[in-house]
């Protein structure tokens, strides 16, 4: 009796024991689903909308592919006779909450791999990190890319201040040439007044000790007070009165009237000459004519040196001349002729009139004389019959 009895308690200990693994593996189960995260309404359609399982367990590679091939089907811009921008919002919006669901259940064992990876990558071997980026920065490729951009940046912003330091330095060397080469022209200039001013001064006096300033009108009387003028310094104003006063003339002035004068005279002959010859001229005028041209350039050449003599010593720059031409002085000669015939025509009626007139005056004043020279011859004659 006792044996049964110890083996009917053995037996119940056995399936006892058998009963407790049991739950116990339930209960492990249990906990396994309890431990998964719950998936709310929102997000199981959103699963459901990109055609993958409510389960979370699809890879972002897969979330990916599902996105873009429903973006294929349903955007507004692809021309698939799908298109809907609607339907495509939704996607849109479904992909997010995914991506969003995704990286808050990433399972303990996946970050564990990230960092071992992020380990491995920042941990590589020594001789890697100098490959590529010239040998610049250290840590991840990332980082040394940063690195190697922030290097170039510093290494062109000394390459421009290199640049423009250089160009101050020669524009200050061209600078210092100029200032240096101004500095030669003025003591050059400074010598060469001192210079004049002493051969003037020499001559002043030679002329005083040969006695020409002797005879001057206004030796010995005081000075006349002459008008301000406010463009000139007083004491230079007064010398060129005194000058003026004294019959001086500046050389330029005598040039420029010297100039007047002789082109006058070339337009003189030129309109003379045009003027005595026939519209049109014959072979003999037209010969005639050439050879008075030919002269005419000779002295034309002679008066352009006489203007470009006057325009070296001429004050003023307005007042410079241009150079004499000979086609506009023949031109302005054959334009003048008709009129300088027809000035001479008037000239000769007007003499031939002053002719007549002194010609009736002459004829008026000896009428009376030979009226009284036949009254006494008459007389006579009658005396001379009476006796």
């Amino acid at each position: 009796m006792s044996c049964t009895s110890h083996l009917l308690i053995a037996g119940s200990s056995f399936y006892h024991g058998c009963f407790q693994l049991i739950l116990s593996r339930q209960s492990l189960l249990l906990r396994r689903f309890s431990s998964r995260p719950q998936i709310s309404h929102s997000l199981q359609e959103s699963y459901r909308l990109l055609q993958l399982s409510d389960d979370g367990h699809s890879s972002p590679l897969q979330v990916k592919e599902a996105y873009l091939r429903l973006a294929k089907l349903y955007h507004p811009d692809s021309g698939a006779p799908t298109a809907d921008a609607g339907l495509f919002a939704q996607v849109e919006e479904a992909y997010r909450a995914v991506l969003a669901h995704q990286s808050k259940i990433k399972q303990p064992d996946e970050g564990k791999e990230v960092e071992e990876e992020d380990k491995s990558t920042g941990t590589a071997l020594q001789h890697r990190h100098y490959l590529s980026y010239e040998g610049v920065g250290t840590g991840t490729p990332s980082q040394r890319e940063r690195q190697y951009r922030q290097v170039r940046v510093d290494r062109a912003s000394e390459q421009v201040l290199n640049y423009r330091q250089r160009e101050h330095e020669r524009a200050a060397a061209a600078e210092g040439a100029l200032v240096e080469r101004d500095m030669r022209q003025r003591s050059r200039k400074i010598k060469i007044t001192q210079a004049v001013e002493r051969l003037v001064e020499d001559l002043i006096q030679e002329s005083m000790a040969r006695g020409d300033f002797r005879n001057l009108s206004g030796a010995g009387k005081p000075l006349n007070k002459f008008e301000h003028n406010p463009y000139a310094d007083p004491m230079t104003h007064n010398l060129n009165r005194i000058l003026i006063d004294n019959g001086y003339q500046p050389p330029w002035v005598v040039t420029q009237r010297d100039i007047r004068e002789k082109a006058a005279h070339i337009r003189k002959r030129l309109l003379e000459g045009r003027s005595r010859l026939a519209d049109p001229m014959t072979p003999k005028e037209h010969s005639q004519w050439e050879q008075l041209c030919a002269s005419v350039e000779e002295e034309l050449v002679n008066l352009n040196k006489m203007v470009d003599n006057y325009n070296l010593v001429v004050p003023m720059l307005k007042m410079q001349m241009v150079h004499f031409s000979l086609t506009r002085e023949i031109e302005r000669a054959v334009n003048g002729a008709h009129q300088h015939r027809l000035e001479l025509q008037r000239e000769k009626e007007k003499e031939r009139e002053r002719r007549k007139e002194e010609k009736k005056k002459a004829n008026a004043a000896m009428r009376p004389q030979s009226g009284k020279q036949g009254l006494v011859s008459w007389m006579k004659n009658l005396l001379r019959s009476e006796n």
